[in-house]
């Protein structure tokens, strides 16, 4: 079995793990790079491999980190089956048109303002590719162990995180030796507030485990208390919360915690405002799917009944008129792109309002740049001043901590013999790999991009 890294090396974007043994090509995750201009770059490069040999994908879950290069896949040549949990499928429905759309918005932009050095700049692909891409996707049972290639076995099992994601397992056994490999996906935490934990890891003779938080812990303290003393300040002020968050999971994560607050009458019952389309359906996608997280059938169906819905683009605009306090949450959750933008430029120059971000923000991104204390961002070709309050809950992160990490580690039914420490910056990714050994007394290493190794 020959592993390559491509991507989540040095950075917690872009995984892509390819799998080549006795003649078949496995790709696990097929996401796209994000932040840094260098790192976005990556996502024209070609593959080492045509994407007509490769056999399949599996997808740990749905973030584009971890799924949005399928399109582009598809779109080079791809014609094998993609391979998810339905929690994860119902998900990409969401998340993969609205990132060709991004795609088409961004070429359109630097075509209208001669921003690209590409004449013209182009799309990495289209929302109708993304569409088209979707037809490609198969659900996989998870708990379930499958044989869909003679000597392989695949595996999903519940990984906390977001709805639907999961670790992979898989076995092999052929001419080309026999053995084991798992892959961590994102993990969750143990004490989220919405998923439920991580399931146990099965026995394997390769570990690949993420390491985004992989150089600290997560603070501890009331998590609900400090949301409430953000609001209960900020309303004072007479202000605006906007809460940058990731449609996908820090959406309904805040929303909950907002609902849980004015139940105990812990904040005002300020107007609460969900713009983001794909948040709102994503929302209703947990109703579904029990089995992923913490609330029950009844808090579902009353999850956002005090909350307005933002959909349409003049709903959205008019939000950026409002002068009485109140909380906007909307996507994207680093300030990349999304709805968001318009309320950073409408609310940020304004010290009575409070950005507040609700979790890990990558190198390079404006949300990044804003928690680091820049006083202005770019945003639509202008700066923007920063004045308003801002704060980051990096209590509500949906990936475990370094301990976190290494306790999952070590629940496993017995040592691997190797473990690669990816998707993390490259001082979390050393951190995890020196408490691994330090504390597990494994052997564990930090692979490079491109880099490729026998199992």
């Amino acid at each position: 079995m020959r592993l390559e890294f491509l991507g989540a090396t040095g950075t917690v974007t872009g995984s892509k793990y390819l799998l080549d043994h006795d003649g078949r090509q496995l790709l696990v995750d097929c996401g796209l790079f994000q932040g840094l201009k260098a790192l976005r770059l990556r996502n024209w490069d070609a593959l080492p491999i045509a994407p007509a040999k490769i056999d399949a994908v599996l997808l740990t879950h749905a973030h584009i980190d971890h799924s949005g290069y399928v399109p582009r896949l598809v779109k080079l040549g791809f014609r094998g089956p993609v391979y998810c949990s339905e929690a994860t499928l119902e998900l990409c429905r969401l998340l993969l048109p609205d990132s060709g759309r991004l795609q088409e918005e961004e070429a359109d932009y630097a075509n209208r303002h001669g921003s690209s050095k590409h004449k013209p700049a182009l799309p990495l692909y289209t929302e109708d590719d993304a569409r088209a891409a979707l037809k490609r996707f198969e659900v996989l049972p998870v708990g379930e162990d499958h044989s869909l290639w003679p000597g392989w076995t695949w595996r999903l099992q519940r990984a906390g995180h977001i709805l639907g994601a999961c670790s992979a397992r898989i076995g092999w056994d052929g001419e080309g030796g026999r053995g084991s490999l798992l892959f961590s996906g994102d993990l969750g935490r143990d004490d989220d507030l919405l998923m439920r934990p991580p399931a146990a890891p099965p026995a394997a003779e390769t570990v690949v485990v993420e390491s985004t938080y992989g150089d600290r812990l997560h603070r501890n303290g009331d998590v609900l208390g400090k949301l409430a003393d953000i609001v209960n300040r900020t309303a004072a002020r007479g202000g605006i919360v906007v809460v940058p968050a990731f449609a996908v999971g820090r959406a309904q994560t805040v929303l909950h915690c907002l609902q849980e607050l004015k139940a105990a009458r812990r904040i005002p019952d300020l107007p609460v405002f969900l713009n983001s389309p794909m948040a709102t359906d994503a929302t209703r996608i947990y109703r579904h799917h029990l089995e992923d997280h913490r609330l029950s059938a009844e808090q579902c169906a009353a999850f956002g009944r005090d909350i307005t819905f933002v959909n349409t683009v003049e709903a959205s605009k008019a939000l950026n008129s409002m002068r009485f306090p109140s909380i906007i949450v909307s996507a994207s959750g680093m300030a990349t792109g999304g709805r968001v933008l318009h309320h950073l430029v409408a609310f940020a120059p304004h010290e009575r309002n409070t950005i507040l971000f609700a979790g890990y923000q990558a190198a390079g991104t404006r949300g990044a740049s804003i928690v680091g204390g820049a006083r202005e961002v770019k945003i639509f070709g202008q700066y923007v001043p920063v004045r308003a309050e801002v704060a980051n809950l990096d209590m509500l992160s949906a990936h475990a901590d370094r301990d976190q990490l290494l306790a999952w580690l070590g629940r496993m039914p017995k040592p691997p013999r190797r473990v690669f420490v990816t998707h993390g910056e490259p001082v979390a990714a050393d951190a995890m790999r020196l408490a691994i050994q330090d504390r597990l007394h494994w052997n564990a290493e930090v692979p490079e991009y491109r880099s490729a190794v026998e199992l």
